[in-house]
Order: C-alpha cells, then sequence, then structure tokens
C-alpha cells in the first residue's frame, strides 16, 4: 500500500478534504509527545487523467518535506509513524490542506480537488457544525461542487463515517473511498456510505494486472461500482500495461507515474492527452487481435458443437467422437438435461484425445443457472438465436476458467457444454 500521506485529489465532479477539529493548545500540550512547530510541510499535486477525455480532470495532493540536503522529499513516514501525537499529525495535516486550498483557488486549473479525510481520526472532532475544511472553502471562495472528500485508511468509527459523509454532501461535496480492496471491512464501508467514487488499493490493483485471482476480483470490483453508479479510479499505474488493465476494467480514471509523480504546480489540462490517445490506441490495437482470435476460436467451437448435436441426435459413439479436434477446441465436457433442468445423462469429460464418462452428477438439477433458464426465456419468445453463454468461473473440480454453453438439442433434451475460457 502507498505510504504517502494523501491529502486530497481532483476527480471528475468530485472534490474531498481532511475534515475535523483539533482539540485546544492546552489540550495538546497534556500529550505525552510534544508538538513539532519546526516541522515545515507543504502540498505537490499528481494529476488525475481521464481515460475518455485524455486530459488532466483532478488532483491529489501529497505531502511533502524537505531532507537534510533540501531535496523534496514524502512525508509519508511522518503520517505513518507510531511515535507522533494524534494531534500533531492532525495539526500538520491541516497546514498542508490549508496551503493547497490556498493554491487551487489562486490557480487558474477548473478541474477537481481531492481532500483526504482519515478514519482514524474521526473521534478527534470536537465539533461537527463547525468542520474546519469548510471553514477553509468559505475563506477561500472554493466552489465546493469541484471537492471530493476521500476517506482514507479501515480504521474509524463507522457511524461516525456516515454522520461526517453525510454533513459533507449536505454541503454540496462527493465522496470517495480510497485503497478499496485492502480489507474486506471496506465493503462494509461502501455499503453503509455510498460513495461517489472508489479508488482501487494500488498494490490490488498491480497485482491484478499480472492476472489470476486479483485480477477476477477488480472485474468484480468494476462491476460492483457500474451497478452503485461509482466511477472507478486506478492508482499505481505505472506501465503501458497497467493502463490497458485499467481500460480492460471499465477504469474512468488513472493516476501514477505512467504519466507524472506530484508536483509542486498544476500542468495544463491537455498536457498528457497525446499520450493518452496513443495508448488508447494501441490498447485498440492489442483487443482487436485477441477479438479476432476469439471469434475465430469461437467459430471453430461452433463447428464441433454442431458436430456434436447431430452426433447426439441419435446414437453416438465416443471413439468417433475422440477423432474431432476437441482439445484444440478448449471443449472440457458436454452433459444432457431435460426441460426442467434435471441432468439425464454422465458428464463426458475430454482429457488426453479421450472421452471419460463420469455418471456422478445425474440427477443433479441446473434450472437455477442463468444459461439454463435464458434458454428457456429466449425460446418463449422465439428468439432464433439458441446458443446462451454463462459468465465465467473457475471450475471446481480442475480450477480451470470456465464458461458453459447451452443450446436446444430436441423436444425433450438440452446440450449443456463447459469450455475452456482462456479466450472467451
Amino acid at each position: 500500500m502507498n505510504t504517502e500521506k494523501k491529502l486530497f485529489s481532483y476527480f471528475e465532479p468530485i472534490v474531498s478534504t481532511v475534515g475535523g477539529s483539533i482539540s485546544s493548545h492546552e489540550a495538546l500540550a497534556k500529550q505525552n509527545k510534544p508538538m513539532n512547530q519546526e516541522k515545515i510541510l507543504f502540498p505537490y499535486f499528481q494529476p488525475i487523467i481521464g481515460a475518455a477525455s485524455g486530459t488532466i480532470i483532478g488532483y491529489e495532493a501529497l505531502a511533502r518535506q524537505h531532507d537534510a540536503n533540501g531535496r523534496v522529499i514524502s512525508a509519508g513516514e511522518l503520517f505513518s509513524s507510531p511515535d507522533i501525537a494524534p494531534d500533531q499529525l492532525i495539526a500538520w495535516d491541516r497546514m498542508v490542506r490549508r496551503q493547497a486550498l490556498e493554491q487551487f483557488s489562486r490557480s487558474n486549473y477548473k478541474g477537481y480537488l481531492t481532500i483526504n479525510i482519515s478514519a482514524a481520526w474521526i473521534d478527534h472532532l470536537a465539533d461537527f457544525t463547525s468542520l474546519p475544511t469548510l471553514l477553509m472553502l468559505d475563506e477561500f471562495n472554493v466552489d465546493r461542487s469541484r471537492v471530493i472528500i476521500e476517506i482514507t485508511e479501515s480504521k474509524g468509527d463507522l457511524d461516525k463515517l456516515v454522520e461526517i459523509a453525510d454533513l459533507y454532501r449536505q454541503h454540496g461535496l462527493k465522496i470517495a473511498i480510497d485503497d478499496f480492496g485492502a480489507g474486506f471491512s471496506q465493503l462494509e464501508r461502501v455499503m453503509a456510505i455510498q460513495p461517489d467514487i472508489i479508488k482501487l488499493d494500488m498494490q490490488l490493483f498491480q497485482n491484478a494486472a499480472k492476472g489470476g485471482i486479483a485480477s477476477d476480483v477488480v472485474h468484480l470490483i468494476s462491476r460492483l461500482a457500474k451497478r452503485t453508479g461509482c466511477r472507478i479510479v486506478c492508482e499505481g499505474v505505472e506501465t503501458i500495461d497497467d493502463f490497458h488493465f485499467g481500460l480492460s476494467c471499465g477504469a474512468q480514471y488513472m493516476q501514477g507515474y505512467l504519466f507524472s509523480p506530484a508536483t509542486a504546480e498544476f500542468k495544463e489540462p491537455l498536457h498528457y492527452q497525446k499520450q493518452i490517445s496513443s495508448l488508447r490506441k494501441t490498447f485498440l490495437k492489442k483487443t482487436l487481435a485477441k477479438e479476432e482470435h476469439k471469434i475465430q476460436f469461437i467459430a471453430n467451437i461452433k463447428g464441433l458443437i454442431e458436430y456434436l448435436k447431430i452426433a447426439l441426435e441419435t446414437d453416438f459413439n465416443l471413439k468417433k467422437l475422440s477423432a474431432h479436434p476437441f482439445e484444440k477446441s478448449g471443449i472440457l465436457r458436454f452433459y444432457l438435461c431435460n426441460n426442467e433442468g434435471d441432468q439425464i445423462s454422465s458428464n463426458f469429460n475430454f482429457a488426453d484425445g479421450n472421452w471419460f464418462e463420469d455418471p456422478t452428477q445425474i440427477g443433479f438439477n441446473w434450472a437455477w443457472r442463468p444459461y439454463f433458464y435464458q434458454l428457456l426465456a429466449l425460446e418463449s419468445a422465439k428468439d432464433s438465436y439458441r446458443l446462451v453463454t454463462s459468465e465465467r468461473y473457475r471450475d471446481f473440480n480442475n480450477d480451470m476458467l470456465c464458461k458453459t454453453l447451452s443450446l436446444r438439442l430436441d423436444d425433450e433434451r438440452i446440450l449443456l457444454i463447459d469450455i475452456a475460457a482462456e479466450w472467451l
């Protein structure tokens, strides 16, 4: 997970701020660890790119400091240190937030700004009716519709988070959930807060770009976001493959070193448009080649399915069937069901050039599976296309990603075929 202290970011119609009030200096003095009044922090801004427009639609501000040699470095180590009192961290955070909002208000930039609120700091709020971030927005005359509140970390009282999120919404701000996928508790948070934006956990996204189960998880998160009306932001986009994977997931926004680290100033909105256009073109070329391969693959499968259907309409000989290139087609097994969804045949599994019969699932009912009842629905509507394909799933027996095809064999029987989903 990114250890940098994130202060805020710009998104399409969304902006966020770190809210909360701080206890008095007298209360701070009672802390075991004193405030470091000499530490100077300041904001840098990392652009967030719109995948469709290619423009900079927002920025995320990250806390920076100078090292002993005067170089600008991340202040993340300060905010992750267990040796610094929360009140000191809140004070530093507000120091940077104030500078960022002031710089934002003075700039000619017309996009969005995201400000982070640490869920762990909610308990330090003394007064929900007078939030410092809202006061700063008023002071610098910042349009609240251009601000996104980004909720970070998995700690914090959920009821208080919901309360403060609702309060920010009442004042025209939008809500983002940061590092989604870093922990299961985030799911509960999404259901409770109903954010406008979901920012994928950087480590999860980068692992997902390499394939495997992490990829399946990110695609599921993408589907969740679409169903709930959330926008998806991919953080940690560092390579062309990362960007292409983000597009394949339907992510609207990208952020990462492929474009730019955080910098001191805002860039012109079209700064990365040519780069994004080129990346989209390479994605289209790459994806088109895959789709053409997929179409040819499906055509071969359909030819074998038609042969299999004809063979099954009468009697069939498994040895004769084995002479056809089922292995290259990805077909793994076939079986028959009646119109009620009851399996009336063995599973006929294909492996190593031969068919093997497995009767253990005779009598199982599959009527509750979409690929079965969708076929019946198409027939009821007299739709001429009667080959239904399931979504991808992982086969319990061989751990392969599969799809199931269903089609009508005759008036009494339905043919179901499991195929490897490598190219589908």
